[in-house]
């Protein structure tokens, strides 16, 4: 910490204190804007972000600052003889943890075989290699809180990417953000003088918190549910579940001349079409939305403009280059290429601005123009709210590798499922991402040499869910043709992980520990279960009026007084519960046998267009989860076969027609489906015991800092007590040549 500080200067932590604690910033737009497909996986959280500066918060993060400095040659001293109590029992002075989000045993292995993963081979060769049993459901937001904090969900309290609510209006699962509840109205003007609420929903304690009780340094780099930051003794760049500057998990623009306008997919959410105007032949114009003015007290949403100017070449013909004009920054635009981030600056009040980042894709110049914008993002520089911990880290971040994206679903998988972004400006986009991340990476490693490292990689997941349609020579959402052109792009994934892991393991001494693992492995996703047109042909839910459809998300159209039971979002169904459900029917005396009668009904459900099981095994939650927030689960959990998963419809809580059907969408891989069939990979350089599962990573590094499982774990230390007999590398693990 001493050292990012001096790094960083009085000055750059002052300034980013200020930044965040003046703006202070977050709370007021858009749970209204929160619906849509994508958005079952990724809600707005709560009321959103609001700007906003209160003087208390002003206040007591100036205190806070000055406290911080003044005792922290204090607390250095502190932590170091608490690290060195603790190292003397250690069985390494550094363990490291590369996280690959979503890799498949199945693939990894085949690969292995082929000699296409040299480094993983070599890993495997001079360590152990096991698959690793994950969570129920096999979801990001669920396995990542497992491995956290060594639980299962039923103690951490994550159970999908939502959670129901009494009224049944879901909410993000992890986090609750609301406005401050103290203001002072000023004429139009509206003057906070509290602090916005943000609260973690995800419980129990990360293991990286332990250890730095124990006075071990870490550095957790876009770990899965880690909003808001974590405070212990560390570094922290939060991830999943980071909102954008409007407060939504992620809408991006599409600005084009001719075509509809609106929202790409009903709840307005996912993408805005927007369109432009144009005001010569060479120059059109439009604007970037930002977030609600919550100090204006109509709440407006604020705009930026922005302008494209075309370029000409020396012999006047048209270019396929111009320059945008935004605020006072000129980005030069080329037709096919992304640019870099782009600094935007809203004003919210005199000497008040919101920063944001975001890129341009510049689809087309001639007419119709067409221009693409990522979501706008907070800025790492400058952060509206905090991202890090200490917030400074997200600016240290940004000084050191340039701007860098800060959403917590970083790549826009929903621009290529509404098909305004293509197939090869997705994968541009993913692995400039990727370099992001490996930048950070690199510079954990150069700067810790003693304590915990954990860097979770999202590129695997992402492209695995948006190009298994051209690997699965079956899946109905892609042809013969378009398959011969994307056929590689998850082998080629792999193998540039696989490097990753070369430059990770050339890092690697014999006194530090490594551990290349994912979450969840991944499986092919043709076609979609609704759930809710089961429960409705099977007599548990009745839609209004009589109809057999919805026509709108979010369970709107049902008749409560006639439900048992519906679903919503990804991991199984809900009872209509009496004193829990605003409309419940279900007596609390009858829920245990209808939970269970659902699950035996629904367990080896077979799909009628050709006789495959769709339903591996449904059970009822508290056959799966042990702790004081399984309460809080869905009532029965759905374990889907290969194949299989959820349907659009009912992961937003409509009721389609039929109750099978093939899933189009260019999302076509998935891992939610039973447990049992979606492992993820462990690879390490020590000697493991077998039967891994995820919940074993947490007391596993705690051991290695010699410090004892916390009794609240359910998980154990993989760590064999009687050595291989080969014993563990006497070296380090050697990368394979890059020639190899």
């Amino acid at each position: 910490m001493t050292q990012l500080v001096n790094n960083v200067g009085f000055r750059r932590l002052r300034n980013a204190v200020a930044i965040v604690a003046c703006a202070g910033m977050l709370v007021a737009c858009v749970l209204s804007e929160a619906a849509g497909v994508r958005r079952v996986a990724y809600i707005g959280p709560g009321a959103g972000i609001a700007l906003a500066g209160s003087l208390l918060a002003i206040v007591s993060a100036m205190f806070s600052a000055l406290i911080a400095i003044v005792t922290l040659p204090i607390r250095a001293l502190w932590h170091l003889i608490r690290g060195r109590s603790s190292m003397r029992k250690a069985r390494v002075k550094r363990v490291i943890v590369l996280g690959l989000d979503g890799l498949e045993p199945s693939l990894t292995e085949k690969f292995m075989e082929e000699g296409l993963l040299p480094n993983l081979a070599k890993l495997r060769e001079q360590g152990s290699y096991r698959r690793l049993g994950t969570t129920w459901p096999p979801l990001s937001p669920v396995a990542w809180s497992s491995f956290s904090t060594g639980v299962n969900p039923g103690k951490h309290n994550i159970f999908d990417f939502i959670a129901r609510t009494h009224d049944y209006h879901p909410m993000i699962s992890s986090v609750r953000i609301r406005e401050p509840r103290k203001k002072l109205k000023l004429g139009s003007w509206v003057i906070p003088i509290s602090k916005p609420e943000i609260t973690a929903l995800r419980k129990s304690k990360p293991f990286w918190a332990v250890l730095g009780e124990h006075g071990v340094f870490s550095s957790i780099i876009r770990v899965p549910i880690t909003f808001p930051p974590d405070k212990f003794n560390g570094l922290q760049l939060s991830a999943m579940c980071v909102p954008d500057l409007r407060g939504s998990q992620g809408i991006f623009s599409y600005f084009a001349e001719e075509g509809e306008v609106g929202a790409t997919t009903e709840g307005d959410v996912g993408g805005d079409r927007i369109l432009v105007q144009r005001v010569n032949p060479d120059e059109v114009r439009s604007y970037l939305r930002g977030p609600r003015n919550s100090l204006r007290a109509e709440c407006n949403e604020m705009r930026l403009p922005f302008r494209v100017i075309a370029a000409t070449s020396k012999n006047g013909d048209e270019s396929e280059r111009a320059t945008l004009v935004v605020g006072d920054e000129k980005v030069p635009l080329k037709v096919g290429a992304f640019t870099p981030w782009v600094t935007v600056r809203f004003n919210a009040a005199p000497g008040i601005k919101v920063n944001g980042v975001c890129r341009f894709y510049l689809k087309r110049l001639a007419k119709p123009f067409e221009l693409y914008c990522t979501p706008v993002q907070i800025d790492p520089d400058k952060p509206v709210m905090p991202i890090a911990h200490p917030t400074v880290f997200s600016s240290y971040l940004s000084r050191k590798i340039g701007p860098y994206s800060t959403l917590g679903l970083a790549e826009d998988t929903w621009s290529l499922s509404e098909k305004l972004m293509s197939e090869e400006a997705f994968l541009e986009q993913a692995y400039d991402i990727h370099e992001e991340r490996r930048r950070m990476f690199v510079d954990a490693l150069d700067r810790i040499k003693r304590g915990m490292i954990v860097c979770v990689f999202d590129g695997p997941d992402r492209i695995q869910h948006m190009f298994w349609r051209f690997f699965d020579n079956k899946h109905p959402a892609a042809t013969d043709k378009e398959r011969e052109i994307h056929r590689n792009v998850i082998r080629d994934m792999y193998v540039r992980m696989d490097k990753l892991v070369g430059e990770t393991m050339a890092q690697v001494d014999k006194n530090t520990a490594l551990f290349v693992m994912s979450d969840h492995g991944f499986k092919t996703f043709r076609r979609g279960v609704d759930l809710n047109a089961w429960l409705r042909d099977n007599g548990y839910l009745k839609v209004k009026d009589g109809a057999r459809v919805t026509e709108r998300p979010y369970l709107q159209d049902i008749d409560w007084s006639h439900t048992q039971a519906y679903a919503v979002g990804l991991a199984g169904i809900f009872l209509n519960l009496k004193g829990r459900e605003k409309n419940g029917q279900v007596e609390k005396a009858d829920a245990v046998a209808l939970a269970q009668e659902i699950a035996t009904k629904l367990t080896g459900l077979k799909d009628p267009q050709n006789d495959e099981v769709a339903v591996f095994e449904a059970l009822p939650r508290a056959n799966a989860y042990k702790g004081p927030y399984t309460e809080n689960a869905p009532d029965v959990l759905v374990g889907y076969n290969v194949g299989y998963r959820v349907s659009w419809d009912a992961a937003i809580g409509k009721c389609g027609e039929p109750v099978v059907s093939d899933n189009l969408k260019a999302w076509s891989g998935d891992h939610c489906v039973h447990p049992s069939l979606a492992p993820g990979v462990l690879f390490s350089n020590m000697p493991l015991r077998d039967g891994a599962s995820i919940i074993d990573l947490a007391p596993t590094a705690l051991e290695l800092f010699g410090i004892k499982r916390q009794t609240y774990m359910d998980g154990n230390s993989l760590l064999c007590e009687k050595p291989d007999p080969k014993g563990p590398p006497k070296a380090a693990p050697q990368p394979v040549a890059a020639s190899a």
